[in-house]
């Protein structure tokens, strides 16, 4: 073991020629998570072809910290402008933005920089420690397990609502239903494509985020171009260190660390993704608060939750992937297509055949993440002067970055106009007071929802009997029913109370 670690120090630490391909991959992939539209997905597609004449070191540790760098860069657009720089950023936004508007843009993003930096080493920690036993857990799930734990995180919508129950559930419909457009699961019939050939797709996530955020975002400031603005962005403040106290970070660790395991958790199992951990771990992290009332207001815990969940499923991510070959997501089967690129293929075997690239990955991700933390602490004020670039300078080029960015997402021009209608869809929602966060968990989640329960349903047509060999299924089950009962009991007593003091 002693041996191979130091072969992979070798081709790794004390190779310049890797140093640099890590720290100049960490650096294009920051610039990807951070300008909207643009993906840590594209940043592997686009600099795959770049490493097939390097070495299997080399073109893995290339990929491994474009994707480090992609993810972590996120956060910046969502807390200054409101805009997702990556999808697994979306719920950043909803505290990062208010704490950048009440003045405490440094210490957000400071908060946001560091807990993605924390989440990223705990997720590389159970990667290189508790791997295998992870990768047989997820091993057991099957449709009955993936419906019931895609139906628990659906149920997080009655905590995303709010004060009023009745718009949230008609967000999270709307979600759902937009994400039925396109080919049907399994049979594969086209549904609501209104005979256009483009439809069949269905309308993509990318177009979603950036209609519903970006371009939203837009349509606002537009709207009151000619009104006098009540609150202004504060730009003229001192940042020391990260831009938060050791008090601060005190009181996140519980909270990082409960967040951190939640993204590991989701990142083994296959096709959930870094914006479903990082919304669960938000909703998590609202309903163990003791101030839930502050959550969408500017509070730390908002930011640190998702930030952190977010980057540990990377690691989660890279379980499967390395331990069975699996692909957990859209950005680790690009990741798979570089390693059979390279011969190396992941799976039981690649700890006995290349042990020494394995090792390798582990340092890579680590100095990656390094890295990462160093470029956005040197570029933490650097950031924070976009809040003084004019808004009639800086909104027509996030336009025009994000309609190329969701172009370029599927090369398809059509996903413009899913730019278009989603835009006013979420400035219905604003005007309408109905919350976006309930929308876009139906619209994640969905997709996969459907497919599962369809599988299951099938299973359960050939042997009635077949749920109860499913344990796994029937606690989330379980979960799911006394998550709803005291939620709805929680929302009732609060009704009541509100009436009492009402009159």
């Amino acid at each position: 073991m002693l041996e191979i670690v130091n072969m992979a120090f070798n081709q790794v630490v004390l190779d310049p020629v890797v140093m640099v391909l890590i720290f100049l991959s960490v650096f294009m992939g920051l610039i990807f998570g951070i300008v909207p539209g643009l993906t840590a997905t594209m940043a592997l597609i686009m600099f795959l072809p770049m490493t097939y004449t390097m070495t299997p070191i080399q073109g893995i540790s290339t990929l491994v910290s474009l994707y480090i760098g992609a993810m972590g860069g996120g956060l910046i657009t969502s807390i200054l402008l409101n805009i997702p720089g990556t999808p697994s950023s979306i719920a950043t936004c909803f505290d990062g933005h208010p704490m950048a508007k009440n003045g405490e843009a440094g210490k957000a993003i400071g908060l946001g920089i560091f807990f993605s930096f924390t989440g990223t080493l705990i997720g590389i920690g159970f990667l290189m420690v508790v791997s295998p036993f992870l990768a047989e857990f997820a091993l057991r799930f099957g449709p009955y397990e993936y419906a019931a734990l895609v139906l628990f995180a659906l149920s997080l919508v009655i905590i995303l609502t709010g004060n009023d129950l009745v718009k949230g559930l008609i967000s999270a419909v709307l979600g759902t239903m937009f994400a039925t457009v396109g080919l049907a699961p399994i049979d594969a019939r086209p549904r609501f494509t209104f005979d256009q050939v483009a439809l069949t797709g269905g309308l993509k996530l990318m177009a979603f985020l950036i209609g519903m955020f970006a371009i939203t975002e837009v349509i606002k400031h537009a709207q009151n171009a000619r009104k006098q603005e009540d609150a202004v962005i504060k730009t003229n403040f001192q940042i020391k260190g990260f831009g938060f106290s050791f008090k601060e970070f005190r009181a996140q660790i519980v909270n990082g660390i409960r967040s951190s395991l939640i993204g590991v958790g989701i990142g083994v199992l296959p096709g959930i993704g870094g914006g479903t951990a990082a919304m669960i771990s938000y909703t998590v992290a609202k309903n163990r608060s003791k101030h839930p009332e502050k959550f969408g207001t500017g509070i730390h815990d908002g930011i640190v939750a998702p930030e952190a969940a977010n980057s540990a499923n990377i690691g989660g991510n890279m379980i499967p992937l390395l331990s069975l070959g699996i692909p957990g997501d859209v950005i680790t089967a690009v990741l798979l297509g570089g390693f059979l690129i390279h011969n190396v293929v992941p799976g039981p075997l690649i700890f006995e055949r290349n042990p020494d690239v394995v090792y390798g990955i582990f340092l890579t991700m680590i100095i990656a993440a390094f890295i990462m933390l160093f470029l956005t602490f040197i570029g933490l004020r650097g950031f924070l002067r976009i809040l003084k670039i004019p808004k009639n300078l800086l909104l027509p080029v996030i336009v025009t970055l994000c309609v190329v960015g969701a172009i370029g997402d599927s090369n398809f021009a059509f996903d413009v106009w899913g730019i278009v209608i989603f835009a006013f869809v979420g400035f219905f929602c604003i005007q309408t007071g109905i919350p976006q966060v309930p929308m876009i968990l139906g619209f994640i989640l969905g997709p996969a929802f459907e497919l599962h329960l369809r599988r299951s349903s099938q299973l359960f047509q050939m042997d009635r009997m077949s749920l109860l060999n499913h344990p796994i299924a029937l606690v989330f089950m379980g979960i799911t029913i006394v998550v709803l009962v005291v939620n709805l009991y929680s929302n009732r007593k609060k009704a009541r109370s509100n009436s009492e003091s009402a009159k």
